[in-house]
């Protein structure tokens, strides 16, 4: 028999799914839906009096459901139920398997929706209009704006907008959903389409002032400009109005700043030799200090193998072996790389290795230096030697080995975890694939997903040869 529900938000999948546990429906005899013209599962509640307890789940899940609920995918209802059997039949612990099926789907589904949250915090705008009050005596201000979420998000979105304007009268209106703040609580509605919202006022007047002044033309790229802040939002979005105008003028803007020597964070193109050969490079890196993490770290160390490199392997940054050796990937990481090249009968000697940032960053922990990531700053300010790298080399494929290098050259929105094995066009190099670093292979405990890992990277590396 299968039960059909009948669900549209998180706390009534939660009745629901509590309906189920004490039922002892199990997942597959589940089927949840919206709008479906099938009877409710509260016909299969326990009776009243039950003995039957729902069991306790962990916070995490309760936390990772209240998002995964907002996402648009159908399936995620029958996904969260079959967790939660999961986790109350044996499974306690299976939301710290990051490799199951499960677990992965709905970590993606959360990470989606906090990324749209995000978006909501960024890109709503808010347009002034003026309404009479509830006793038609006098006139009130209210600030309403329309935005179109990828999910339904409104619920998660809203309480941030409670505070940030916590003494205006506002409306946000979605296709999905709407809510009102009227400086006491939170109204929730039904969607209105982009017609309900008000037409521009001179609000967006001062706010376009405000977004050309801080608009710095030295770092426009725009195509991840348009991943950052995606073309559907543009309509909603008053600033974009003067995005064409503000890009024509870039050129010109960035010889004045410099000139005047502003806007400039300092980064490695300070320290950048007027011969870009592979060893006047080298020999360049070796006094930089556009970061401090030359400070503590034992030397610099610089990229290897010849300019005629058809391949380029970029990780993230030197280990505790390699800065004591100065040569990248020369410890466990790298063995695990040199047995994937060997295995496709590809000599190292032929490839060109280096890493995003060339000074290894540790935390140490009594006589041992473990691994810390580098930060953005960071990695902005080593990049400008990979760039350089890359430009004297000119490889027919770039490989990124992890998220650091694939972040640094897709942009912070690339997911290795997704898009790993995809070739894709570059700025830097028409055929740029991202796959699995081999530390993160090495530190995966279950030694099945390992072995699949290293198959998967052993691919991507055949597929970076065309082979």
């Amino acid at each position: 028999m299968t039960y059909f529900v009948n669900v549209e938000t998180f706390s009534q999948w939660r009745d629901e799914a509590r309906s189920l546990l004490v039922g002892g429906i199990k997942p597959s005899e589940v089927h949840f839906a919206s709008h479906a013209d099938q009877p409710s599962l509260f016909d299969v509640a326990p009776a009243s009096g039950s003995s039957k307890v729902v069991p306790t789940v962990p916070p995490a899940f309760l936390e990772i459901a209240k998002h995964v609920a907002c996402h648009r995918d159908a399936g995620r209802w029958e996904l969260l139920y079959r967790t939660l059997w999961r986790l109350t039949h044996g499974e306690r612990h299976l939301l710290e398997i990051s490799t199951d099926d499960d677990v992965y789907a709905l970590n993606q589904m959360k990470k989606a929706v906090t990324r749209d949250v995000h978006k909501m915090k960024a890109f709503v705008r808010f347009r002034k209009v003026v309404a009479k009050s509830e006793n038609e005596d006098a006139e009130q201000e209210i600030y309403i704006a329309w935005h179109r979420p990828e999910h339904r998000i409104v619920t998660l979105a809203a309480p941030f907008f409670s505070r940030r304007f916590k003494a205006m009268n506002w409306t946000i209106l979605t296709p999905d959903e709407s809510v009102s703040w009227d400086q006491r609580e939170l109204r929730y509605g039904p969607g209105v389409p982009v017609s309900e919202a008000p037409d521009a006022d001179s609000l967006e007047d001062l706010w376009k002032t405000y977004y050309a002044s801080i608009f710095n033309p030295a770092r426009v790229k725009v195509a991840m400009m348009k991943r950052e802040m995606p073309v559907r939002h543009w309509p909603t979005l008053p600033e974009t109005e003067l995005i064409p105008e503000l890009l024509q003028q870039a050129p010109t803007r960035v010889a004045e700043m410099i000139a005047n020597n502003e806007g400039f964070a300092e980064t490695a193109t300070h320290y950048m030799p007027s011969n870009t050969s592979l060893d006047s490079l080298k020999l360049a890196a070796t006094h930089c200090r556009a970061c401090d993490l030359h400070q503590c770290a034992t030397q610099m160390v610089f990229g290897e193998g010849p300019s005629s490199a058809r391949i380029v392997i970029v990780g993230e940054q030197p280990g505790d072996r390699e800065d004591i050796a100065g040569r990248p990937f020369v410890g466990p990481a790298g063995q695990l790389l040199d047995d994937a090249l060997q295995t496709l009968r590809i000599d190292r000697d032929d490839v060109y290795i280096t890493n995003v940032v060339k000074h290894f960053k540790f935390t140490e922990r009594g006589k041992q230096r473990l691994h810390k990531k580098p930060n953005s700053r960071e990695i902005f300010a080593c990049r400008p030697w990979l760039e350089a790298e890359i430009a004297t080399i000119r490889p027919q494929t770039i490989v990124c080995l992890g998220a650091t290098p694939a972040s640094a050259l897709f942009g912070r929105d690339f997911r290795v975890t997704k898009q790993r094995g995809e070739v894709i066009a570059t700025d830097w190099c028409k055929r740029t694939i991202a796959t699995w670093h081999p530390a993160a292979i090495l530190r995966m405990p279950d030694p099945d997903r390992r072995a699949q890992m290293q198959q998967q990277f052993v691919a991507d590396l055949a597929l970076a040869l065309d082979r």
